[in-house]
């Protein structure tokens, strides 16, 4: 939804449509934000019946990850959009592991060769394989954004040396039994904290890890500027794709906080290790952080992640990246090799197309239930702030 706030603020027209379930419906952002409107449907037959138009008229339609029924939905967008469509998928790796062992969820091989584009929160190599395996015409990253207006610094007491926000996952735990459990164990006299739910009543937390179970987004920026220290945990997938950031680390980078991060390809094309990051391997490497790095550095880590953040990793970044690549669907046109949709309609692949550059790679969060994104402007998205439709 970072990315549908940072479309209307370029001043696009945006239809966010989204499958009504429990879940979403307890956790839904405003129902229409400037410049966007909402609409929830309860099943794909309405999906058709309503907004079939605004599709078919739409510059671009992108299609999310986990989207119910989203190869059938997919295979609708590709044969009635008479703009581009792209798939934005936020789980990457995930989705491609999937694949691989012939789990069709809401993706399939020829459907990746029917979208346009296929947008993915993981860059680096993987882009590649989905081009060159898959047939995708053009494999970008878009990686997940953060607010500013929503995550930035807090006034606050340092309660914690280091903190960390997370959802339990198995393949995860190790990672944060290693670089936050045991050091905490070690080091008697420091102060943990861990915020999630989900995770097992079996773990044996030290008395200095205080437990939160949930903290709503909007404590998510307190709950950063109370520790001197933030750590990122990547999940297995995404750290042996590289090139995945996780929201987190441009959450708690957008507060000010001095990050600490397990080791990953890529990283240091999003943060300047050392500098705007520091890395951690081994319990050792935790208790070296806390204990000898002078509170100076310590800030001004924190002080550059932040300026790195605003710099190119905010919605409005995303906007920018994401109608640069509408673009280049767009300058393929004229190149591309023309295919036929299941009603006939001849549309442009375009050109296969390599690796972006590390600039290109740089740059994305929506939400898991994003569905099919309409912007309903035929003259295309890649246009100024404030354009005339």
């Amino acid at each position: 939804r970072s990315l549908i706030r940072g479309l209307a603020g370029r001043g696009h027209r945006v239809l966010f449509l989204e499958r009504d379930a429990p879940w979403y419906a307890d956790n839904r952002d405003e129902l229409n934000p400037p410049g966007a409107v909402t609409e929830i449907y309860a099943n794909f037959d309405e999906l058709l019946t309503r907004f079939e138009s605004a599709v078919e008229r739409a510059s671009l339609v992108m299609v999310g990850s986990y989207v119910p029924e989203g190869v059938r939905c997919g295979e609708w967008v590709t044969s009635v959009a008479q703009g581009k469509t792209a798939f934005y998928d936020i789980d990457t790796p995930v989705t491609l592991g999937k694949l691989e062992a012939g789990d069709q969820e809401y993706i399939t091989p020829a459907l990746i060769r029917r979208y346009d584009a296929y947008l993915s929160f993981t860059g680096g190599p993987t882009l590649r394989t989905i081009e060159s395996r898959y047939g995708s015409p053009m494999a970008r990253a878009l990686y997940c954004s953060v607010d500013p207006e929503q995550y930035q610094p807090v006034s606050a007491e340092k309660r914690w040396d280091m903190g960390y926000l997370g959802t339990y996952s198995v393949d995860r735990q190790p990672t944060l039994n290693e670089l936050l459990i045991e050091p905490a164990r070690q080091w008697s006299k420091g102060r943990f904290a861990v915020a999630g739910p989900l995770y097992p009543d079996n773990i044996e937390w030290p008395a200095n890890v205080r437990r939160t179970p949930h903290l709503s987004p909007r404590e998510h920026a307190l709950f950063y500027s109370s520790q001197r220290f933030t750590l990122n945990v990547t999940r297995e997938a995404m750290k042996h794709a590289g090139y995945s950031p996780s929201v987190r680390l441009f959450e708690a980078a957008a507060c000010e906080v001095a990050m600490v991060s397990d080791a990953w390809h890529g990283l240091d094309t999003v943060f300047r290790i050392g500098k705007e990051v520091l890395v951690a391997e081994k319990t050792e490497d935790t208790l070296r952080i806390l204990h000898d790095l002078p509170e100076a550095e310590r800030l001004n880590i924190g002080r550059a992640a932040r300026r790195r953040v605003l710099a190119e990793h905010t919605p409005r970044q995303r906007v920018i990246q994401l109608e640069g690549y509408l673009k280049e669907m767009n300058d393929n046109l004229s190149s591309g090799s023309t295919r036929r949709n299941r009603r006939d309609r001849q549309i442009y692949s375009g050109m296969e197309s390599g690796l972006p550059s590390e600039r290109e790679r740089e740059g994305t969060r929506a939400a898991a239930g994003a569905e099919t994104g309409a912007i309903p402007d035929p003259r295309g998205l890649h246009k100024p702030s404030g354009a005339s439709f």
